[in-house]
Order: C-alpha cells, then sequence, then structure tokens
C-alpha cells in the first residue's frame, strides 16, 4: 500500500525538538509587530464598527483562498438589494456566512473559551444555505476522506486526514492543547492552526474555520484586545507556499518550515493591518468633521458610524436603523442624506423610484478596504 494511502498520524502536542536558533529571531519580530498592531487596536473607540470593513475583507479573500470570485463592494451590493440571484450568488452567500460566523465567535469569546462544540457551531453558520450544505453542517465527519484532484481515488491522493474513528481522540488532544500554555503564544498559534488542517474534521470548510480560529486564539490567550487580526491577505497571496508549508508537515514532519513561514506571515499581516487601519482612523475624524461642516447635525456621529458599518445601503434601511437604535426621528434622515450626497460624502448608486429607495454608497471607505479603486 503507498504511504499516502495510509492516514494521517498527527504529532502530540507540545511539539518537542523544535529548532528555536531559526525561530525565536521571528517570534520576536512577529510580537513586535502584533504588538504594535494591538496598540492602534486599543486607541480606537469602537472597533467593531471601525473595522468592520476589514472583516468583509477577511471573509471575501479567506473564501477566495477556497475559489470563490467575489469582491468587497460586490458582497456589499447584494447586501443592499443591488445585485440579484446569478453566478456569483453562492460565493457572496458563503463570504456573508464566513463573516456571520466572524461576528458570533466574537460574542461567544466575551463569555466562554473556545471548545469542539463553539467550531461545530462556527462551521454549521459557515456552511448555512451554500454548496457544502449537504455535507453535514456542523457535525464532524464519521467518514474518511483525501484531499487531491477532483474526482481522485485516495490511492492518488496527495493526503489522507486521520480516519474517523481516531479523529474524536485527537480533537480532544487539541482541544487540551488549546488550553495549555506554549513556549510562545504566537508558535502555538502556528501550530493550533496546522494541527486542525492536518486533522481536516469537516467534510468541507476546514481552511475558512481554521483561519477564523487565528485571532481567536490571539484574543483568548490576551495577545489581541480585540479578536480582529486576519491573516488571509498574506494566505491568499502565498497560497502555494501556504499549501506547500502544511503539506511539508505531514510528508517530512517539517513544523520547522511552517512555523517559519507563519511567524513572517504575522509579521507581515500586522504591519500591512497597522497601515491600513491607521487610515480607516484618519478617514474616521476627517467624515466626523465633514458630516458635521455638511449637515450641522447632533447626530454626526451616529451617522458616521453607520455608513462605516454598511458602507452600501437603502435609505430606508439606514432611516430605520438611526431611529431604532437612537431615536433620530424618521424625517430627519433624508436630509442628512441629501447633505452628504451635496458634499461628496456619498454617492447614489441607484437612485429612488416610486417605493423603492435609494440605494447610496461611501465610497472612499469601500476603496481602503479593497486597496484599490472600485466605486
Amino acid at each position: 500500500m503507498p504511504d499516502n494511502m495510509h492516514p494521517y498520524l498527527p504529532n502530540e502536542l507540545p511539539l518537542p525538538n523544535l529548532d528555536y536558533r531559526l525561530l525565536l529571531p521571528l517570534v520576536g519580530q512577529a510580537n513586535a509587530a502584533l504588538a504594535r498592531y494591538d496598540g492602534l487596536l486599543q486607541s480606537i473607540p469602537n472597533p467593531a464598527v471601525m473595522l468592520s470593513p476589514l472583516t468583509t475583507q477577511e471573509a471575501v479573500l479567506s473564501s477566495k483562498i477556497e475559489g470563490t470570485q467575489a469582491t468587497v463592494d460586490e458582497v456589499l451590493e447584494q447586501e443592499a438589494g443591488l445585485l440579484k440571484e446569478g453566478e456569483k450568488f453562492q460565493d457572496i452567500q458563503e463570504i456573508s456566512n464566513y463573516r456571520q460566523a466572524l461576528y458570533a465567535a466574537r460574542e461567544h469569546l466575551k463569555d466562554y473559551p473556545i471548545r469542539l462544540g463553539f467550531v461545530r457551531e462556527l462551521h454549521r453558520i459557515l456552511m448555512s444555505s451554500v454548496r457544502g450544505q449537504d455535507k453535514t453542517p456542523g457535525e464532524f465527519r464519521k467518514d474518511q476522506n483525501w484531499i487531491g484532484k477532483h474526482g481522485c481515488s485516495i490511492e492518488q491522493a496527495t493526503f489522507v486526514p486521520p480516519n474517523p474513528i481516531q479523529l474524536p481522540d485527537h480533537l480532544q488532544a487539541w482541544e487540551r492543547y488549546l488550553d495549555s500554555d506554549d513556549v510562545d503564544f504566537l508558535l502555538q498559534a502556528a501550530v493550533v492552526h496546522a494541527q486542525f488542517e492536518l486533522l481536516h474534521p469537516f467534510k468541507d470548510g476546514n481552511g475558512r474555520i481554521g483561519r477564523i480560529l487565528i485571532p481567536l486564539f490571539l484574543y483568548q490567550k490576551r495577545a489581541l484586545s480585540q479578536p480582529m487580526f486576519y491573516l488571509s491577505e498574506y494566505m491568499e497571496a502565498h497560497r502555494e507556499e501556504y499549501y506547500q508549508r502544511l503539506k511539508a508537515i505531514s510528508a517530512d514532519e517539517d513544523w520547522n518550515g511552517w512555523l517559519a513561514f507563519f511567524l513572517r506571515a504575522i509579521a507581515a499581516q500586522a504591519g500591512q493591518n497597522s497601515t491600513r487601519v491607521t487610515a480607516i482612523q484618519a478617514l474616521y475624524e476627517e467624515m466626523k468633521l465633514a458630516i458635521q461642516a455638511a449637515t450641522h447635525s447632533q447626530y454626526t456621529v451616529h451617522v458616521l458610524d453607520a455608513i462605516f458599518n454598511k458602507p452600501i445601503f437603502r435609505s430606508s434601511d439606514l432611516t430605520a436603523r438611526l431611529h431604532r437604535e437612537f431615536g433620530i426621528h424618521e424625517k430627519t434622515t433624508p436630509g442628512l442624506l441629501r447633505q452628504m450626497k451635496e458634499a461628496g460624502i456619498l454617492r447614489e448608486l441607484q437612485a429612488g423610484s416610486g417605493r423603492r429607495p435609494a440605494t447610496l454608497c461611501f465610497p472612499r471607505l469601500i476603496n481602503l478596504a479593497e486597496g484599490r479603486a472600485v466605486i
């Protein structure tokens, strides 16, 4: 029987015999970069609102690694009712599910640690009403699966995960490792992610769940003040090496190569995230002054938070939200939107007609999230 037909036997954790001469300088660089990023996070009064575009971008990029083809602005347009069912509908639904899983995880971790039941719930959200919904959402697999070219047999597989009989034991060992304290929390995060991918506990969606777990684990270890550190931009840009490094663990037990790759990813992504967060923060402060100058309204901050949280929206949705959450009279919002449109802060994507409300967007924030001019 060829070696690749034998199910993978995971390493016991924590890992022995790591090459600390290679890894410790990278640990230092990654920790320093992450600490600078977290300092920025802590300076933001409402990071969940202000950094909402980064959460959407993470959902887009993590899903893109798995083959979806949609952009941040397309996701926002569909949510505002501009895109109808078509070839990208399923892709956008997967991205929306990913973001919903991130939000649910953030709420859960306020009171509870990461547990296997929680991981299953994230998977259930992720796979709801999409292509993988026939692959037992929220349930660990009970069948042998394998990875390789589409339609290949187990004999042709490039990787065969642990068999389903032993999988529960491996998952419980993984959960215990989550609760332990290893030499360094970033090294531990790298091991947590890779081991999860190699266990491949679900029939589908393992990569996305594994990437969601990275910021959640760092938040649980108090390495982050908010569970908002997204690595998928780096992973997508280095997709081939990402997969090669994971494969080298199962093929050659090359954990050091994977750990070095992961630490470099943390350092690089922390720098990019810091730059983007600084730009978003500056835009927020600039828009606070611009909206106040355009509207002279006491509701400036409420309106600003709403368009940061949802930068493409129907005018009726924003009116209802501001009334519901802040008691702003429904006759007040249309005037504010008109003034912001005249000032060039908002742009009309679709004019209102009859009973159909206008659809507006906040172009500068969308372009900042995408890293390019799209609107």
